[in-house]
């Protein structure tokens, strides 16, 4: 693969059943449910993964290895349930640009408005608006949905967003996908900065009864966001390992040593921001399986700052809330209240303490590698569901 290839996250987002998973499945021939339970329940409930190469030959955009690659895609899906808003805000944190599936037949759902929101919060400028399921409606419905989606784009930061109308169980209009994918600006990358690798997954690949001299590390799944990697880097990685010691949960940061990198499916000496990345580790497996250390940051030893019970937040909330199907307003945040934030690629509840104006200091339950800058969604617990009120930044 060429090593020069211009990288991109694209997040997945929409409604349930819309057709996210079917649509990444047709781009690259690949299924992002992976867990028995997500293909039982037949929704996403973890982020999933899946990643493509695009080629152009003359005019047409392809998979297939035809004419010259563009750039390299890292997809990752992520959950339309109304339950799973948090890890929908978790996967957002790692994407650079996002693909909204829109169902033709069933029109703007509520959820469809709340990632909409979650986007717009999370700080992610380009998008893709993708008409699905134009097979099973007449023409005329078809263009009366465009104008819907139309007047929903208007007055917000994606006024501008192409929407395409396809058939993912079709395979109609997907080039046109690939053609949209290859347009976007690459963001800018921080290269000289220390390394800052949100982990998004971690896991045990190896199979029961693997002997021990052919044991692997655990694998820390997830996104460069800045800074690079390499094979041999001794890294720390914080919060870390939740234990409980006199009747007290506290955090250990864990200290380990990169084995190997891999992309997609190439292994991989060194690695900078672009593409979502596996990292295998010298853990003892054990301490990554089930995502135990999802939300976590890594970083090069003594890179880090130190974890915080405490949070300072320069708070912005939307005017309605989101995921409802009636209309509801946010009203005033008030203090002892409790919220959900969602950090990077961890969520943690917290108490507000102070509000002076926009700003709010809360102690947290779960405590966060806390990065000046970084982007929060906030959330409120709204009749036994968290629902997206708004979003902010650490100061």
């Amino acid at each position: 693969m060429d090593k020069k290839l211009p990288e991109i996250n694209v997040g997945v987002v929409g409604h349930i059943d819309h057709g996210k998973t079917t649509l990444i499945s047709q781009l690259t021939g690949k299924f992002t449910d992976t867990h028995s339970e997500e293909l039982k329940r037949g929704i996403t409930i973890k982020l999933g993964y899946a990643d493509l190469i695009i080629y152009k030959q003359g005019n047409n955009y392809n998979i297939d290895k035809k004419g010259e690659a563009q750039r390299y895609v890292s997809f990752i899906d992520a959950p339309g349930h109304e339950m799973l808003m948090a890890t929908m805000l978790s996967g957002a944190a790692v994407i650079d640009a996002a693909i909204l599936v829109i169902g033709a037949n069933e029109g703007i759902k509520p959820q469809t408005k709340e990632h909409f929101m979650a986007l717009q919060a999370k700080k992610i400028n380009k998008l893709i608006v993708v008409q699905n399921k134009i097979d099973l409606i007449s023409k005329e419905k078809a263009l009366e949905n465009y104008k819907e989606i139309k007047n929903f784009l208007k007055g917000s930061l994606y006024e501008e967003a192409p929407i395409i109308p396809i058939s993912a169980q079709q395979g109609i209009n997907i080039d046109k996908i690939l053609e949209e994918l290859c347009k976007i600006e690459i963001p800018k990358r921080e290269l000289e900065k220390e390394p800052i690798f949100l982990i998004a997954r971690s896991f045990d690949i190896n199979k029961p009864g693997t002997s021990i001299s052919n044991l692997k590390g655990g694998i820390l799944g997830g996104i460069l966001k800045r800074g690079k990697l390499r094979v041999g880097d001794e890294i720390e990685i914080k919060p870390g390992l939740n234990i409980k010691k006199a009747n007290q949960q506290i955090y250990e940061t864990l200290y380990t040593k990169i084995l190997s990198l891999h992309k997609g499916n190439e292994s991989i000496k060194e690695v900078y921001p672009g593409a979502s990345i596996s990292i295998e580790t010298e853990l003892d497996p054990f301490l990554t399986k089930t995502d135990s250390l999802t939300g976590c940051l890594a970083s090069l030893k003594g890179k880090l700052p130190e974890i915080s019970h405490k949070v300072k937040i320069n708070s912005k909330l939307f005017q309605e809330v989101l995921g409802t199907a009636e209309h509801q307003k946010v009203e005033p945040l008030k203090t002892r209240e409790m919220l959900m934030l969602s950090v990077n690629t961890t969520i943690t509840v917290g108490i507000i303490e102070k509000i002076k104006e926009n700003i709010l200091e809360l102690s947290l339950n779960i405590p966060i590698v806390a990065l000046k800058g970084n982007n929060v969604g906030i959330a409120r617990n709204i009749n036994g569901h968290w629902r997206l009120i708004g979003f902010g930044e650490i100061i």
